[in-house]
């Protein structure tokens, strides 16, 4: 049996007295869906950006490809395979879709970020970014300043970005946050396509979507895990139903 890709046991954070993580333990299989769902201010961000390097845990232990990277910086994080992507988008406005990945790939092999001008003008660079763009349907707007792209588009590029370093593990904080029915289809579209090809960990409040996407979900109260399993198995639990929707809005983990 496959080792787990990642493996996160015991995981506790807190801000004073409010508890983000309370002895979080799960475990993510290689080419695994895994989503994490729960309530507003349940602890999902926070978990993400632990697992990123970004907020270091007070006790627990985090575990990638099997070495220990609790303590590891972002940085050396990235370097060993994992990429995420942000709630709220984060690209140079005034730029090209094609630039703001090539700064994405020149960040990941070392280059300062001093050096702009080189991710702009370096083949090298350039390549493995036209190549991200096209991977996430945008190679015939990868000329195009980002300004003037919608929001769904800049969606992509950010995914783009993630896939430049070419990650091991994808962290996803909401990428449908914002987007109309259209585009949040086509999202969805494109994460079953990659999750053909990588190991995935989404949070997203779009349920229709995570329970169409999803191997495994993870389900998040007050920074508490209740409940981990399949789609079909989180759907019937008891606990999930009351306490992350309540009685009253469990029709929103039915069929359909």
């Amino acid at each position: 049996m496959a080792e787990p890709l990642l493996q996160i046991q015991g995981l506790s954070k807190r801000f004073g007295g409010v508890v983000a993580a309370a002895d979080v333990t799960f475990a993510v299989m290689p080419g695994e869906m895994h989503a994490v769902i729960g309530p507003n201010g349940a602890g999902k961000t926070t978990l993400i950006a632990q697992l990123a390097g970004e907020l270091l845990p007070d006790s627990g232990a985090i575990r990638f490809a099997g070495a220990d990277i609790t303590r590891w910086p972002a940085w050396r994080r990235s370097r060993a395979g994992i990429a995420r992507s942000f709630q709220i988008t984060s690209l140079f406005p005034e730029f090209t879709a094609l630039d703001n990945v090539a700064l994405a790939v020149q960040a990941t092999v070392g280059h300062s970020f001093r050096f702009w001008r080189d991710a702009r003008a370096e083949s090298a660079l350039r390549a493995p970014a036209r190549a991200a763009l096209a991977r996430v349907g945008l190679a015939h707007r990868a000329d195009a300043v980002v300004a003037r792209l919608s929001h769904g588009e800049h969606r992509q590029i950010e995914l783009a970005i993630a896939l430049a370093g070419r990650p091991r593990l994808l962290l996803l904080d909401e990428p449908m946050a914002g987007l109309g029915p259209e585009e949040s289809a086509r999202m969805v579209m494109l994460l079953e396509e990659l999750k053909r090809e990588y190991t995935l960990v989404l949070i997203e409040h779009d349920m229709d979507a995570v329970f169409t996407l999803a191997d495994r979900i993870s389900v998040l109260v007050d920074g508490r895990l209740i409940a981990t399993g399949t789609p079909d198995v989180i759907r019937a639990d008891p606990d999930v139903r009351r306490a992350y929707l309540g009685e009253d809005d469990a029709e929103g983990l039915s069929d359909g």
